[in-house]
């Protein structure tokens, strides 16, 4: 199974879109353990969305279109900013 997810900064507010075979919980606990710059950086990250795939296709073309204008879209439409 693969994952895509959103989270968002608590130190700036930004989202962070993520694709993964890890459940997204265990995700969220590596970002929050400053497991790169990024996330070391802006840390703490609270989980805000995520969604299953069976083949990681699939899931690499709904995280590049959730990183699109139209993708940023409906973020905000089901994840108020």
């Amino acid at each position: 199974m693969y994952f895509i997810y959103i989270l968002r900064s608590l130190r700036n507010n930004k989202r962070y879109t993520g694709l993964t075979q890890k459940d997204p919980e265990i995700r969220l606990k590596e970002h929050n353990s400053g497991s790169n710059n990024y996330s070391r950086n802006n840390r703490p990250f609270v989980l805000l969305y995520s969604e299953k795939f069976s083949s990681f296709e699939q899931a690499q073309k709904r995280e590049r279109f959730l990183k699109t204008g139209k993708g940023r879209r409906f973020l905000d439409r089901i994840i108020p900013p």
